[in-house]
C-alpha cells in the first residue's frame, strides 16, 4: 500500500467515518488478520483426535483442554475491553498474536497433559486480547455500516476456523504433534499484518484526540437501565444457545462421525471443514441482511430456523449428516455478528467492553459445553449428546421479545 493511500485510509477515523463510508482497506486487512488468528486457534480442536490417541485421553480430558482455552479467552475479554475503552492499545493486536504463537509452540512440544492445558490457556490469552481490539478497529472503519463491517471481520475468523481442520488433516496428521510448529510462520505473518493495523489505529486515535464517546455510554434509544439489562440478558441467552450447540459440533463432530460411520480421521476433518465453511458463509451473508431487514429478524430466524435440522441430525446417514450440518452451520452463523452489533447499537461507546462480553461469553459457554458434553458422552454416547443438544435452538423464541432498534 502506498504512502498516499495510507494517509487516506487513516484520515477518517471513528465518528467521521459515518459520513464518508467504510474504510475498506482496513476492513479487509482485519478480515485477513482474523482469518490467520482463528486458523491458528482452530488447530487446537482439530488435533484433539490425535492428542486423544497419543496421550490416551478420555472425552472428559479432551473437554478440559477445550475448557482451558475457552476460560482464558472468555474471562479476560470483557476486562481487556473495559481497559481499552479507556486506554486504547494499538500494539495489543500484535501482542495478542504473540501469545497465540507461544501457545502453539508449547502445544507442539508438550510432553504431558498439564503442558497441553497450559498451552491451550496461552492460546486463549491471545484470543482475549485480539477480539476486543479487533472489534474496535472494525467499528472505527465501518462508516455507519456496522452489520456489514462486523460480518466482514468475523467471516475471516470463520474461514480460519474452517481452514484449521483442513490444514491439520494434510499437515499435522502426517507429521504428528511436532508438525504444529510449521504454523509459527503463519503467526509471524499475522503479527506483521497486525503491526500495520496498529499504526493505522494509532493514527486514527491521534486524529480524533482519543476515542471520545459520542453517547457517554448510555442507550440512545430511550430505554431505562433495567430495560437495557433485560435486553442484554436476552442476547446472552441467545448467545448461550448458539455457543453450546456449536461447541458440540466443533469439539465432538469428528469423533461422532468416526464412531458412528467408521470413517478415518482425515475424512472426518474434511466433513468438519464443510460445516465450518458453511458457518463462514452464513456469517458473511448475515451482516448485509441485518443491515437491510433488521437485526432482530435475522437473530430470530438464525437460531430458531435451525431447529428442524438439528432434530434430524442424530438420525441421519453420513451423506445427510453432511447436508444437515452445512444447513445448520449456515443458518445459525448468520446471527453471530448481528448479536454483537445489536448490543453495540443498544449501548454505543462501549465497544471494547460489549464485544469482549459477548465474544468472551461465547468462548466461555463453548468451553463449559465441551467439558459438560465430554462427561455426558463418557457416561452415555455421542449420539445421545447430539440428541439432547438438538433442542437448544428452541431458545431462539426469546428473540421475538427484542425491540426493533431500527424503528426507534
Amino acid at each position: 500500500m502506498s504512502a498516499n493511500a495510507e494517509v487516506k485510509v487513516g484520515a477518517a477515523p471513528s465518528g467521521a467515518l459515518d459520513a464518508v463510508g467504510p474504510v475498506h482497506a482496513v476492513l479487509w486487512i482485519m478480515c485477513f488478520a482474523h482469518f490467520l488468528n482463528d486458523l491458528l486457534q482452530s488447530l487446537l480442536s482439530a488435533v484433539f483426535p490425535m492428542l486423544k490417541d497419543t496421550y490416551s485421553l478420555d472425552f472428559s480430558q479432551i473437554g478440559y483442554i477445550a475448557l482451558a482455552f475457552q476460560i482464558t479467552a472468555s474471562i479476560l475479554q470483557p476486562f481487556i475491553g473495559m481497559y481499552t475503552d479507556k486506554r486504547p492499545t494499538p500494539w495489543g493486536l500484535a501482542v495478542g498474536m504473540g501469545a497465540t504463537l507461544a501457545g502453539l509452540l508449547m502445544l507442539a512440544f508438550a510432553g504431558t497433559y498439564w503442558t497441553l492445558l497450559i498451552a491451550a490457556a496461552t492460546v486463549g490469552i491471545g484470543s482475549s486480547i485480539f477480539h476486543p481490539e479487533g472489534s474496535r478497529v472494525v467499528r472505527m472503519a465501518a462508516g455507519g455500516r456496522m452489520g456489514t463491517a462486523q460480518a466482514t471481520f468475523q467471516v475471516g475468523g470463520n474461514f480460519g476456523q474452517a481452514a484449521g481442520p483442513l490444514l491439520a488433516a494434510f499437515v499435522v496428521v502426517p507429521l504428528g504433534q511436532r508438525g504444529i510448529v510449521w504454523f509459527a510462520a503463519v503467526a509471524l505473518v499475522a503479527m506483521a499484518v497486525l503491526a500495520w493495523v496498529g499504526r493505522w489505529y494509532a493514527a486514527a486515535i491521534k486524529r480524533e484526540g482519543g476515542l471520545k464517546r459520542r453517547s457517554g455510554g448510555g442507550s440512545v434509544h430511550g430505554f431505562t437501565s433495567s430495560k437495557v439489562f433485560t435486553i442484554i440478558t436476552l442476547l446472552l441467552l441467545l448467545m448461550f444457545s448458539k455457543a453450546f450447540y456449536s461447541s458440540s459440533l466443533n469439539t465432538f463432530y469428528t469423533f461422532y462421525l468416526m464412531d458412528k460411520f467408521q470413517i478415518s480421521l482425515r475424512d472426518s476433518q474434511l466433513y468438519l471443514f464443510l460445516f465450518m465453511a458453511a458457518t463462514a458463509s452464513g456469517v458473511y451473508l448475515g451482516g448485509p441482511l441485518g443491515d437491510r431487514f433488521g437485526r432482530k429478524y435475522i437473530i430470530w430466524f438464525s437460531i430458531l430456523g435451525a431447529l428442524p435440522f438439528t432434530l434430524m441430525l442424530p438420525y441421519a446417514n453420513l451423506f445427510w449428516s453432511a447436508v444437515l450440518t452445512v444447513l445448520i452451520g449456515f443458518i445459525t452463523a448468520s446471527s453471530m455478528s448481528q448479536i454483537v452489533v445489536y448490543a453495540l447499537e443498544l449501548v454505543p461507546g462501549r465497544t471494547g467492553m460489549l464485544s469482549g462480553l459477548f465474544l468472551g461469553f461465547s468462548f466461555g459457554m463453548s468451553g463449559i459445553a465441551a467439558a459438560a458434553l465430554g462427561h455426558l458422552a463418557d457416561v452415555t454416547s455421542l449420539n445421545f449428546v447430539f440428541q439432547i443438544c438438538a433442542f437448544l435452538p428452541l431458545i431462539g423464541v426469546v428473540a421475538w421479545f427484542l425491540p426493533n432498534l431500527e424503528r426507534r
